[in-house]
């Protein structure tokens, strides 16, 4: 039940469009992850390499967990917002995936 003067609130296609961009950026992760592991293979096969590439796999499914759970709240008739907690954890996946990714790369 509402209280007087507040209105219910009208997500609208609000929650569609940030489920649709956690989709996006899932789909960028893991095309990163699977260039910087061709990458790895195509190598010189150094434990460098090997150790670059696990640390991206295991930062890839940091993120797949993060996203998906994020999409699963969506998912809701009232979503929550965004905790901080997982907008770190977003934050700090994408950008390791970047760093590790160059690294592997040079």
């Amino acid at each position: 039940m509402t209280r007087p003067g507040t209105a219910a609130r009208d997500a609208g296609l609000q929650p569609e469009r940030t489920r649709l961009a956690w989709r996006r950026t899932t789909l960028a992760c893991s095309v990163t992850a699977l260039l910087a592991l061709r990458q790895a293979l195509h190598g010189t096969g150094s434990r460098i390499e090997v150790a670059g590439t696990a640390v991206i796999a295991l930062i890839w499914v940091a993120f797949l967990w993060v996203a998906h759970r994020r999409v699963r709240e969506l998912a809701g008739a009232r979503p929550p917002g965004l905790s901080p907690r997982v907008a770190l954890g977003a934050v700090l996946c994408s950008v390791g995936l970047a760093v590790f990714a160059m690294a592997v790369i040079v």
